[in-house]
């Protein structure tokens, strides 16, 4: 007899893997330690985590024709053992004294196990709930942006307790075990299977049938224009939310002249924000649609961005980047549940990683952008202004998948009614 498995500890199980990769965002917390022990330079230590970024956008673009293949628990299972290995292989590397092993490891190694453990959960959760999307997304890549707030506690106890590398083997372990036991219970649903008394509410009108504009393979939907006007918006979203990650802090001081200790509390409550509207916006996409939240996110940060550097009022200051970082966490979790909408489940892992190729290269543009235009101006103003102006074209763009939506949907009507008429 097939045991049924509960879909809300699907949820839970990925929310597990997120958190467990998540830590990666805490990755600040061994800046000072490596200086201090090697006498390595910021840019040195902080290269480790842009490898991390850049391999977790290459492995999510190259294996996530694997996680469609072998399934979620397997891929699941793959990531915890990169991810261990990653953490593990770092505490070796610290033992060693060498960078470039700890390159290898955390950087190369850990940052496949980033990439497939981000998109393995995620497809299976649209899979499993097809009556809400974007919540169901939103939990997981939520565990994702809350994970630096719940590590970095953790990780400068048991830096100051036990040391650098003892504390990587540790992690290490402890988040092979959660991954390996969240994994273990991941696995897809039955095909066009429904929760229970969902066929009952929709034949009464209370809920909507999902209905997906198509069912294409990964390799169909890149050649697709809705494809990259997807490509495009999560990539300016990314990169303007980035680059102010990157330069929170000096820009408060900058801007509102607050010292450095109200600053740091700034980019804390920032984190909680980010993860906050992860689960919000994602949410809400289930009832608004995600066109018009794409748009809500443009709308607003044009409007911030342009204006921010004239603000020196410390609260509208203050609530107008956690409004950014809202847009910016939305952004994440609200792009696999529009992926399936316009490209339906049938590979929606596959192009789930092609779609995270823009979140590596705006890893690599945004801060790098910030810092030049800081560099040159001395002030962080221009690059706010033309973010603002990035912002535009993202809403421009976010009109033009729409265009394209209505043209297929009519198409699709179309091909209906002549069936119809066919039989």
């Amino acid at each position: 007899m097939l045991v049924r498995k509960n879909r809300w500890l699907i949820a839970l199980s990925a929310v597990g893997i997120h958190i467990s990769i998540g830590s990666v965002y805490a990755w600040s917390n061994f800046t000072a330690p490596l200086k201090e022990m090697f006498g390595w330079s910021d840019s040195e230590v902080a290269l480790t985590f842009s490898i991390a970024i850049l391999f977790l956008g290459l492995s999510a673009a190259f294996l996530g024709h694997f996680v469609e293949k072998y399934g979620p628990k397997k891929a699941g299972l793959l990531a915890a053992v990169f991810f261990g290995i990653g953490m593990t292989g770092a505490g070796f590397a610290v033992d060693m004294e060498s960078k470039s092993l700890l390159y290898l490891f955390y950087g190369a190694l850990g940052g496949i196990g980033l990439g497939v453990g981000y998109i393995a959960p995620v497809s299976t959760l649209v899979k499993w709930f097809p009556d809400r999307r974007g919540l169901a997304t939103g939990l997981a890549i939520m565990g994702f942006g809350f994970a630096a707030a719940i590590a970095s506690p953790v990780m400068n106890s048991l830096i100051h307790s036990v040391g650098v590398a003892n504390t990587f083997y540790i992690l290490g372990v402890s988040y092979f075990i959660i991954m390996v036991l969240s994994s273990l219970y991941l696995e897809k649903p039955e095909e066009d299977w429904l929760p229970e008394g969902f066929k009952e509410k929709i034949a009464s009108g209370k809920a909507k049938a999902t209905l997906d504009l198509s069912q294409l393979t990964a390799n169909q939907a890149v050649k697709t224009k809705r494809f990259w006007y997807l490509w495009f918006m999560l990539f300016i979203n990314v990169t303007c939310g980035i680059a102010i990650l990157a330069v929170a802090k000096p820009l408060a001081m900058e801007s509102i002249g607050i010292d450095m200790a109200t600053a740091a509390a700034l980019v804390g409550a920032i984190g909680i924000f980010n993860g906050l509207g992860r689960i919000g916006w994602a949410s809400l996409s289930d009832y608004i649609g995600r066109p018009n939240t794409y748009t809500a996110f443009f709308v607003l940060q044009m409007v911030i961005f342009f204006f921010l550097p004239q603000v020196s009022i410390q609260w509208l200051f203050m609530g107008m980047l956690i409004v950014v970082y809202t847009c910016y966490g939305g952004g994440f979790a609200s792009i696999p549940a529009y992926i399936g909408d316009l490209f339906g489940t049938k590979q929606l892992g596959a192009i789930h990683g092609y779609i995270l190729t823009a979140w590596a290269a705006a890893g690599l543009a945004g801060p790098l952008f910030a810092a030049w235009i800081k560099d040159t101006t001395g002030s962080y103003a221009g690059s706010l202004t033309f973010f603002s102006g990035l912002f535009v074209l993202a809403l421009v763009i976010s009109l033009l998948i729409r265009a394209d939506i209505n043209k297929l949907k009519s198409q699709k009507v179309i091909n209906q009614d002549s069936v119809k008429k066919a039989g």
